[in-house]
Order: structure tokens, then C-alpha cells, then sequence
């Protein structure tokens, strides 16, 4: 059994660089880290209110000296690694995305959590010992095993702490679908009044629960908010939006960072649709014909929704 440790949860992003021999970049955990010796992609997490593209871009300059450009979204996954020297479990939503090098040259970091910055070819990299999530993300198999709580901690499902300025601060990670039926119809939530963007339409989804897989808390999301069941079709991408004093039912303001991953999802068998969560940020949800939500003003629509609606190419 896994000691009794504290959870922690944060979003972090990563960076898929290749050369132009094919090769890999990937950073080594130096001796102040907790796996010491353990290869990864170069990334990082995301701090408050910073949008994930400028992270992968800021850490991978950070750890290899070269400077990236995002060219897409490789894929989004979650992990949960315990870590008995700090005592704590951490819950990491991470975000890993292709880029391309823009320039720079490769350095060494002594005295950093990661020492070593190398291009592999995927054959050496197979080799390496890798964090679960490098090897995932480059399709090789893991050489290393992060520890695992034998259960997934406790973890609140909204959690605000106070920051230096005594405001309080909220990062949450969250899924999202853009759902259609066979007869070209999308799947609606309206917010309910007290919560931010009271009014408005919005995405079946929301915030995923420690130890899940975004795609999988998505689909029992998409149960518990509406009472359908879909099956996932794509990743289509990712949103950031910061609110810095964002004001809902707690009653104070909360400099809010939302990071959202937004799916295409198929309901096969529509049904009628229930709200299950009475009293809740959904006063109603509906089925409706893609041609009236092409219709729809801008200010009708939460940001995440219109963004998700542009990248499915829906409006």
C-alpha cells in the first residue's frame, strides 16, 4: 500500500519536437527532482492564467535553450504520481502539443530539476527510462512505472486558495463536447442565473474528477448533465480563459483560470433530455437543429462554446 499523502492537482504542458533527422527532444530529470535519471518531454506546468501554448513555448526554452512555435494539439491525458519525499500525490492534466524549432541551441542546466536536453531517434528513446506519459505520447512502451496511490485521493471538485494579493485564485481543468445526433442537431446547456455567463449557451461537460481521463469523465459527464449517452469521436482542442475576479454562487470575487479540452462526441440514440442536477449552474438543456445555432449572437454563447464551434467548423 501507497502511504497517506496529500493530494495535489495542476495542468501542465508539453512539447513533441522533432529534428529534421526524425529525432526526438527529450529533457533528463537531474538529482533534485524525484525520478533522477528519468527522460520526459520538455513542458512544464501552466501557471495562473497563462494560455497553454505559451507554456510548452516557455518551458521548452526554459529546459533546452531553443526556442518552438506550436503547430498543433498531439493529444491531452491524465496521470496521477505519488511522490512520498514531498509527501504528496499529484493529479497532472497535461497538454501535449507538436511544435516545430524556431531556433537556439541545446543547454545543459546544473542544478535544475531537469540537467539534460538530447535528441534521441525514437529507437534510442525506447532504450531510455521514460515517464509514462513521454512514452505514451511518442508510442513507445514505458521503461518506468510512476508510483500510484492504490485509490485516488479526495480532492474537492472546485478549490480556491488565497493568493498573495488576498484575492482568491481557481485553476480548473475541464471537457467539454460538441455532441450532434444523427439528424444534425447539437446538444445545449443554458446557465443558470447566480453562476458567470447567466444565460448563455454552453457545451455538456465540465470539470473532470481527480484521477480521470478527460475523455472518460466527458461521457459520464454528458450522463449526469443530460442523460445521453455518446461515444467519442476527436479531440478537436484546447481553450484558456481567465476571469480575474469572476463572480458566482460563492458570493466573492475569484480570479478564475478555466483550461478546457473540447471533443466531437456522437449520441447514436437521442433521447429526451433530463437535467439531472436541479438547482444547479443548468437551468436547461435541448437538442438544437445546427442551423439555429449558426443563427445565434455571439453574446448568446459562452467563449468556450464558440470556440469549440469554430474548430468544429460549425459556425
Amino acid at each position: 500500500m501507497t502511504p497517506a499523502l496529500e493530494p495535489l492537482r495542476r495542468i501542465a504542458a508539453y512539447a513533441v519536437a522533432r529534428d529534421d533527422e526524425g529525432r526526438v527532444l527529450l529533457v533528463r530529470a537531474s538529482s533534485k527532482s524525484g525520478t533522477p535519471g528519468v527522460w520526459s518531454l520538455p513542458g512544464g506546468a501552466v501557471d495562473h492564467g497563462e494560455d497553454p501554448n505559451h507554456t510548452v513555448v516557455r518551458e521548452t526554452a526554459a529546459e533546452t535553450g531553443l526556442s518552438v512555435a506550436v503547430t498543433g494539439l498531439h493529444d491531452v491525458l491524465a496521470d496521477m504520481r505519488s511522490m512520498p519525499h514531498r509527501g504528496v500525490t499529484i493529479h497532472t492534466d497535461r497538454l501535449i502539443y507538436s511544435v516545430s524549432v524556431r531556433g537556439g541551441n541545446l543547454i545543459d542546466r546544473v542544478g535544475h530539476p531537469t540537467d539534460l536536453a538530447r535528441w534521441h531517434t525514437l529507437e534510442e528513446a525506447g532504450r531510455l527510462k521514460l515517464r509514462p506519459f513521454a512514452a505514451d505520447a511518442l508510442g513507445l512502451p514505458a521503461a518506468s512505472a510512476d508510483l500510484r496511490p492504490d485509490v485516488p485521493p479526495t480532492f474537492p471538485s472546485f478549490y480556491a486558495y488565497e493568493g498573495p494579493d488576498g484575492l482568491h485564485r481557481a485553476q480548473r481543468f475541464a471537457a467539454y463536447a460538441i455532441a450532434t445526433d444523427p439528424y444534425e442537431n447539437l446538444l445545449l446547456t443554458r446557465i443558470s442565473p447566480g453562476y458567470p455567463g447567466a444565460g448563455c449557451w454552453h457545451l455538456p461537460g465540465g470539470g473532470t474528477d481527480y484521477g480521470e481521463q478527460p475523455g472518460a469523465a466527458l461521457i459520464r459527464e454528458l450522463v449526469e448533465e443530460t442523460g445521453q449517452e455518446g461515444r467519442l469521436i476527436e479531440l478537436l482542442g484546447v481553450a484558456s480563459h481567465r476571469d480575474a475576479a469572476s463572480l458566482g454562487p460563492e458570493g466573492y470575487p475569484i480570479d478564475w483560470h478555466g483550461v478546457r479540452a473540447f471533443y466531437r462526441v456522437v449520441v447514436d440514440h437521442p433521447t429526451e433530455v433530463t437535467i439531472h442536477d436541479v438547482g444547479g449552474s443548468t437551468d436547461e438543456a435541448r437538442w438544437m437543429p445546427l442551423k439555429e445555432v449558426a443563427e445565434l449572437a455571439a453574446e448568446q454563447l459562452t467563449e468556450v462554446t464558440a470556440d469549440a464551434l469554430r474548430a468544429a467548423r460549425l459556425i
